[in-house]
């Protein structure tokens, strides 16, 4: 009797055991191997992407992302709304809120850069001629040519919004869409502009090469989520990846805010700055100058896309009806967060 009792506690344990390592097995399993595709600029906002890319915080959650190089954001936007990439990562503009308001079903979910008080990231710039003719503040634009990308993007909104903020309006000024980013510096270099918006590291490359001079930091005068990461009306449907990436992303932020923000660390701060180099092609001591405000999360400004939906509305750039609600989902990164 006492032989069977030791042998029924024998098989007991071996039984636990082999439940424990089951279940040990079941939660190591492998994340499927998922390839994504990611449209981003060039520029040094997109630094927490860049981080993920080059130290492989997609790669541990065995996503393989794919970097797609763009020269604007509209094109972004268009690629993304209509599933041709899974991932935005650019400035929020008009024809976002449009596609979103004709019921495409994409959404913005994690900040990828904002205008904050004291953090350069955005700013108006006159070409050197204007600069010393007068054009030292935002009141001096008034009859002023006026470089931006396009009708609708972020450059247009926030020279619209720059105006606004000193009693003049767009009409004041005469707008002069180019397009491309290269294409309004190269218009500010020829003097065909007397002044635009440019982000960094473009601000300090046209002020090292002498044609541009700083009027005004936007982020001095407004608070505004200048882009984000959006996800496709595809790919916002697969929850796990969706919580996957921003895992990563949050990851990446982290790394960002403290290393490049706080500077805690002298190593990581010149670490990070080499990685931005590397996919911006920007030299090192430009990106030291105008680092970005990111959340250290990655959390959106979301109160801010309402401000921005309104204004297109007001200026007749939104066709249809659009809340903040309909576009903004900020769910799925509280989930990765918690993970």
């Amino acid at each position: 009797m006492k032989k069977l009792t030791i042998l029924c506690a024998m098989l007991t344990l071996l039984l636990f055991t082999v439940g424990c390592s089951t279940q040990k097995a079941t939660s190591e399993t492998p994340k499927e191997n998922a390839k994504i595709s990611l449209a981003m600029l060039r520029l040094t906002s997109s630094a927490p992407l860049f981080i993920a890319l080059e130290k492989g915080y997609f790669a541990e959650e065995n996503l393989d992302v794919t970097p797609e190089w763009f020269d604007a954001a509209h094109p972004i936007a268009v690629a993304t709304a209509s599933s041709k990439v899974d991932i935005g990562a650019t400035g929020i503009t008009a024809s976002l809120f449009n596609m979103a308001a004709a019921d495409q079903k994409l959404a913005i979910v994690a900040d990828k850069g904002r205008e904050e008080k004291g953090f350069p990231s955005s700013a108006l710039i006159a070409n050197t001629t204007a600069y010393d003719n007068g054009l030292t503040t935002i009141e001096n634009l008034k009859g002023k040519r006026i470089g931006i990308t396009q009708i609708g993007s972020t450059f247009h909104y926030m020279i619209g919004r720059l105006l606004e903020s000193k009693g003049l309006a767009l009409s004041d000024v005469e707008l002069v869409p180019l397009g491309k980013l290269s294409a309004v510096m190269a218009a500010l270099e020829s003097k065909q502009i007397d002044a635009c918006i440019l982000n960094e590291p473009n601000i300090t490359k046209v002020q090292t090469a002498g044609y541009g001079k700083l009027v005004a930091q936007v982020g001095d005068t407004i608070p505004y989520q200048t882009s984000g990461i959006f996800f496709s009306p595809e790919f916002v449907k697969n929850e796990d990846l969706a919580i996957r990436f921003l895992r990563a992303y949050a990851k990446a932020c982290n790394y960002y805010y403290d290393a490049a923000l706080d500077k805690k660390s002298p190593e990581k701060f010149e670490e990070v700055v080499q990685i931005i180099a590397k996919f911006t092609k920007a030299p090192v001591e430009d990106i030291k100058i105008g680092l970005p405000y990111i959340d250290r999360d990655g959390r959106l400004l979301a109160d801010d896309i309402k401000t921005q939906i309104d204004w297109y509305a007001s200026h007749n750039m939104l066709n249809g009806q659009l809340t903040a609600t309909q576009v903004v989902n900020t769910t799925l990164l509280e989930k990765a967060l918690k993970k």
